[in-house]
């Protein structure tokens, strides 16, 4: 497996050509949402646990992304929707605690975009499960509502507020299995960031495509632990090995 490192320059099997990190432009909508435990876990590779929302259930992250840009243009925008399970490879810890300390990260189950050359960017960089399909966002000044079609039948539609937003800089993790082995991604947000907690103000609504089937079997919380929107940047660098 080819090592990857902040400054390489990466050409895609589409021919298309990144510099990392990967500095894109978004719009981003999402949500922390309660989950069952063990569903979580069994989507989690090992060396990874969930991290707890409550004392018996998970957290999963849903985000709704629209990408304005990605890097120097090096490819045209696009759009996808994010499933994760948050995660920690510390083993279990109180509910909560990684991340109130931001020592959680988030493992990537699914990731479905919108175009061929943005599939083999995350898959052949990060080794994020990505898949091609219809996404459609509609916005207004209160709600986004993502809706989700792949192979003809439809994934999900989420509907998530836009919180109260303030100018700010986070940090997080992404897990992924890249070429069979578990690596661990900086990401960094910067821009007008908003978050509410505890919001009843997140829908969730499954299709019939397989994956919805997972979705209705984490059995996710009407409530959400957060919810959150980004509008601005979100740089990713290079992934590096999480030992097992």
């Amino acid at each position: 497996m080819t090592q990857l490192a902040d400054g390489d320059r990466v050409r895609l099997s589409t021919g298309h050509e990144v510099t990392l990190p990967l500095v894109t432009e978004a719009t981003v909508a999402g949500a922390v949402l309660p989950a069952r435990y063990d569903v979580a876990a069994s989507l989690l590779p090992d060396g990874l646990t969930p991290v707890r929302a409550t004392a018996r259930r998970a957290a999963v992250v849903l985000l709704c992304v629209e990408y304005h840009r990605i890097g120097d243009d090096a490819m045209a925008p696009y759009d996808e929707f994010a499933v994760m399970i948050a995660t920690t490879p510390e083993g279990r810890q109180p509910p909560l605690v990684p991340l109130l300390t931001r020592t959680a990260g988030s493992y990537v189950w699914s990731l479905p975009v919108t175009s061929e050359p943005a599939r083999a960017l995350g898959d052949e960089i990060w080794g994020y499960p990505k898949t091609v399909a219809d996404i459609t966002h509609r916005d207004d000044a209160t709600r986004r509502e993502t809706t989700v079609v792949e192979d003809g039948n439809r994934v999900a539609t989420v509907g998530i507020d836009w919180p109260q937003t303030w100018e700010r800089r986070e940090s997080i993790e992404s897990y992924a299995l890249r070429e069979g082995r578990l690596e661990r991604t900086p990401v960094e947000f910067q821009g007008k960031l908003g978050a509410a907690p505890l919001s009843s103000r997140v829908d969730v609504d499954p299709g019939d495509h397989e994956r919805a089937d997972t979705l209705r079997s984490l059995d996710l919380g009407s409530r959400s632990v957060l919810r959150f929107s980004l509008e601005g940047r979100i740089a990713y660098g290079a992934g590096r090995s999480v030992e097992r």
